[in-house]
């Protein structure tokens, strides 16, 4: 005689609560009690490996979210700037056409011969001339750039049924506007330290000693400015105003660094999500995912942006190295631009251009070669910046548990 199996809860209620091996086991005939399902997603979160559950019920508004977005994407920001300092170095003195570097923009070994002059006459430390604005710029500029990435896709993309393409371009350009609008006074002083190669007479550990960094934010200042002549500029004599006037020559070639960031932010994060989606298609996800730390039933699930597993390192650094390819090629003439402005001070005897009349100088003097100028050396560059810079950031997100 087989045994008959009761599922009313009410027998079992029944039974005295001093019994524990008379216990309903509800789990066990797959019955819903009120009190067990309320607990559900505490003992999942609390039972499972993957930190993708735990990651569920994360607020991307709270301070917490924000603050170690934050952390995340400054640590991959100065990883990936590290990671290519030297050649950052000498594709700056291409791009401004630095008058010692100048003839070898164009040459085929123009790289290896810049690399050797620069070891020559700086030694190693040379190759990071500018690094340390680098890193005091990049860590807030990336921390920023990320955040805002988070937040603004979060309002522009709350859920999957939302996900374009549109959407996530949108979202990169106002990102990188919103980060390069706030730290483009230290790119500025770091292009101009980068484009120095004067004072070969001291040696390079004691003139990095030497307040090159504040000699350098005090010549900017008073540089002469395209309000100069203005008839604002003419009201005032006292030297506070022209002081406070100084200060918008850290925003030279602001224009072109707007209208190149919507190409290259814009590009550079759509483009990394465009290949993170093919890299988790049916066909290559059981490739390119890393499921190890993932339990079955979330690896049969279709994960949302928020609660996927990562991609393996390989596959990571593959997206990246692609998102930094495209977004690089789609922005350089600005960036070209942008240089030339940058150190439009020191090259064209104070003298300030506008965007177009600098568009129209590099034209004239190389046709449009000239805005490609250094591109090789971009290429070499960006690839594996932006893909460390990813790497870094999405393995401490999943490290963060954000």
């Amino acid at each position: 005689m087989s045994p008959s199996i009761s599922t009313d809860l009410n027998d079992d209620a029944s039974l005295p609560s001093s019994s524990p091996q008379q216990s309903p086991k509800l789990t066990s005939y797959n019955i819903e009690h009120p009190a067990v399902t309320a607990t559900k997603p505490t003992i999942i979160a609390a039972s499972t490996k993957n930190s993708t559950a735990i990651r569920h019920n994360v607020d991307k508004t709270s301070l917490h979210y924000v603050t170690l977005t934050a952390l995340a994407g400054g640590i991959a920001g100065c990883s990936a700037k590290s990671l290519i300092a030297p050649l950052d170095r000498i594709k700056i003195l291409f791009q401004t056409s630095n008058p010692e570097f100048k003839e070898f923009s164009s040459s085929y070994f123009g790289l290896s011969k810049a690399a050797k002059k620069i070891f020559h006459n700086d030694g190693f430390v040379g190759f990071f001339q500018g690094h340390s604005v680098t890193l005091i710029r990049i860590f807030p500029y990336a921390a920023i750039k990320f955040v805002a990435y988070e937040q603004i896709r979060n309002l522009l993309i709350p859920s999957d049924v939302y996900e374009t393409n549109g959407r996530r371009l949108l979202a990169g350009s106002i990102s990188g506007i919103i980060s390069v609008f706030c730290t483009y006074p230290l790119d500025l002083l770091r292009v101009r330290m980068a484009f120095d190669t004067k004072y070969r007479d001291q040696h390079p550990q004691k003139r990095i000693m030497n307040g090159r960094l504040l000699n350098t934010f005090a010549s900017i200042i008073n540089e002469p400015t395209k309000y100069q002549s203005s008839k604002i500029a003419t009201i005032s004599s006292s030297k506070l105003y022209h002081k406070l006037l100084g200060t918008t020559n850290f925003y030279r070639g602001f224009s072109p660094t707007i209208i190149g960031m919507i190409p290259y932010a814009g590009v550079s994060f759509w483009t990394h999500d465009f290949v993170h989606d093919i890299f988790r298609s049916k066909i290559l996800s059981k490739f390119t995912v890393d499921y190890s730390n993932c339990s079955t039933n979330n690896t049969m699930q279709k994960e949302s942006h928020d609660h996927r597993p990562p991609l393996k390192a390989w596959a990571q650094l593959i997206a990246g190295g692609v998102a930094g390819l495209v977004s690089q090629t789609a922005s350089y003439p600005f960036e070209v631009i942008r240089r030339r402005l940058q150190v439009g001070a020191v090259t064209n005897d104070g003298k300030y251009y506008s965007m177009v009349q600098m568009a129209k100088i590099i034209h004239g003097e190389r046709g449009l070669k000239g805005f490609y100028v250094g591109l090789s050396i971009g290429y070499i560059k960006v690839i594996p910046m932006v893909a460390c810079s990813f790497f870094v950031y999405e393995r401490m997100k999943y490290f963060l548990g954000i």
